[in-house]
């Protein structure tokens, strides 16, 4: 949603009175990157807003493939240099050196790896933290490093953080934090995503909606999204529904083995994978889908799932963390657990009367969520921590 003059003047007078006038960024990757998700989209949106309110940001991040090494993005410099895991030694090593030149503040993207900046870092900073990666580990990495990947976030990390502010996205990913991590409470700062204006009902929605029954799931196409238990849940209750479709809608590394278990399935007829869609795409599939469904079995909050939501379009998804904040069960949508997913989305494909209540009712609480209050709040967290160190 276009920020309006107020919102662009909340940011700018709490990064002035809180002297920020110019802000770094650490991220695994950015938007440009060809596995981009969730995570870069709201980094993307929150530092063009405060770019475009008058804050000096440069994010540094992974080199990506068919992008420059530095250019600018919504107001905003970005650089990228350094692969996957030397971003994080040498991103860090630049900051030291101060080759990105003077910061006032510092915010720390932990997707998974940690940069460690409490031991490092000087001056405000805060760290944003979407959710806990547990069960990720072992979908995406060997063994070996998996066992790596999870000391690292589990015993390593968190003792180093405890002083430090982190923004997440959902209250389910707070209590996580806390719970699993050990974070404290009072440091954890719960900021939800917002929603870009573009997705909306279309002016006739009974014309828009698919003829046929069509669910609909959108994301990067990897392990821990388990696009193959979605699969396998609709390919079991479609005989119960004459003509259901299913829609994947992105790419990533799982693609081929998707690819594979669609032909065992025999499938090709009704299961599509279309790669990723221009907005205007993504936007008429919300808009022409039944339902959304998401097997997820770690998010911090499913930002498809609200994006669908602002277009009138219920969620059925698995009930984890992260979900269970971007879908109000019985109200918006659909929780269940992922040996039950395929019942429920069956169900609930059966049901118009149910189907239309849970999409109105989707819509309205989308409407709530707008980006320039995602600026405002992960904003706030990084000005109070600024004027706790100068004693304001």
């Amino acid at each position: 949603m276009p920020p309006t003059a107020p919102d662009l003047t909340e940011i700018g007078d709490l990064a002035t009175g809180a002297g920020l006038r110019r802000v770094h960024v650490l991220a695994w990757r950015d938007l440009a990157d060809v596995e981009a998700g969730g995570s870069e989209v709201h980094a993307a949106t929150v530092l063009g807003l405060w770019a475009e309110a008058g804050i000096d940001v440069t994010m540094r991040t992974s080199y990506a493939q068919g992008s420059p090494p530095e250019s600018r993005r919504n107001g905003y410099h970005v650089v990228r240099r350094a692969g996957r895991y030397m971003v994080f030694p040498r991103g860090v090593a630049a900051e030291l050196a101060g080759r990105h030149g003077e910061r006032d503040g510092l915010v720390e993207i932990w997707n998974g790896v940690p940069w460690l900046s409490p031991v490092w870092a000087r001056g405000p900073r805060c760290t944003w933290l979407h959710h806990v990666h547990g069960p990720m580990w072992d979908l995406v990495l060997p063994p070996k490093l998996a066992r790596v990947g999870h000391a690292l976030e589990h015993r390593i990390a968190p003792p180093l953080y405890r002083r430090t502010p982190i923004v997440t996205l959902s209250e389910s990913s707070r209590r996580e934090l806390v719970g699993i991590l050990g974070m404290r409470a009072e440091r954890v700062h719960v900021v939800p995503p917002g929603i870009d204006a573009r997705f909306s009902p279309a002016p006739d929605p009974a014309a828009a909606r698919s003829p046929r029954p069509l669910v609909v799931a959108v994301g990067r196409l990897m392990p821990v999204k388990r696009f193959d238990a979605l699969v396998e849940a609709v390919a079991a209750v479609r005989p119960q529904h004459p003509g259901l479709e299913l829609l994947i809608v992105g790419e990533g590394a799982e693609r081929d083995a998707l690819e594979a278990l669609v032909d065992r399935l025999d499938a090709r007829d009704w299961v599509r994978l279309p790669g990723r869609l221009s907005d205007d795409e993504l936007v008429a599939a919300y808009r022409r889908a039944w339902l959304v469904a998401s097997a997820s079995v770690a998010e911090g909050w499913g930002m498809t799932l609200t994006e669908a939501a602002a277009c009138g379009t219920p969620a059925v998804v698995t009930d984890i963390g992260g979900h269970r904040d971007a879908v109000v069960d019985g109200s918006t949508g659909v929780l269940a657990p992922l040996s039950e997913l395929g019942r429920a989305i069956s169900t609930l494909l059966a049901d118009a009367p149910r189907r239309a209540a849970l999409g109105a009712g989707a819509r309205d609480r989308a409407l709530r969520l707008t980006w320039s209050a995602t600026a405002v709040g992960t904003l706030r967290v990084l000005a109070d921590d600024a004027r706790r160190r100068r004693g304001g």
